[in-house]
């Protein structure tokens, strides 16, 4: 499990590579945190069972500021 924590690491260390070299900067420090996050907890040695609870609790977290930035922040049609 703490290898598939490292693929996360990966995969959002790659997406912040990404952003950076589309001039945009707030989405690239967030995917940066997420993968310091990754990379810092798959080298923890947990049990399976604590890696499925920190992610369940890291999908909680995400859906809960995704709403909350969809509702309140986003601007509908902005940009097109």
């Amino acid at each position: 499990m703490d290898r598939m924590f490292r693929v996360l690491g990966f995969w959002t260390g790659i997406f912040a590579v990404l952003f950076l070299a589309g001039n945009m900067e707030i989405p690239a420090i967030l995917f940066l945190v997420q993968t310091a996050f990754f990379l810092t907890v798959s080298y923890l040695k947990l049990s399976e069972r604590m890696y499925m609870y920190l992610f369940g609790g890291y999908l909680t977290v995400f859906m809960i500021a995704f709403t909350w930035y969809s509702e309140f922040i986003l601007v509908p049609g902005f940009g097109s």
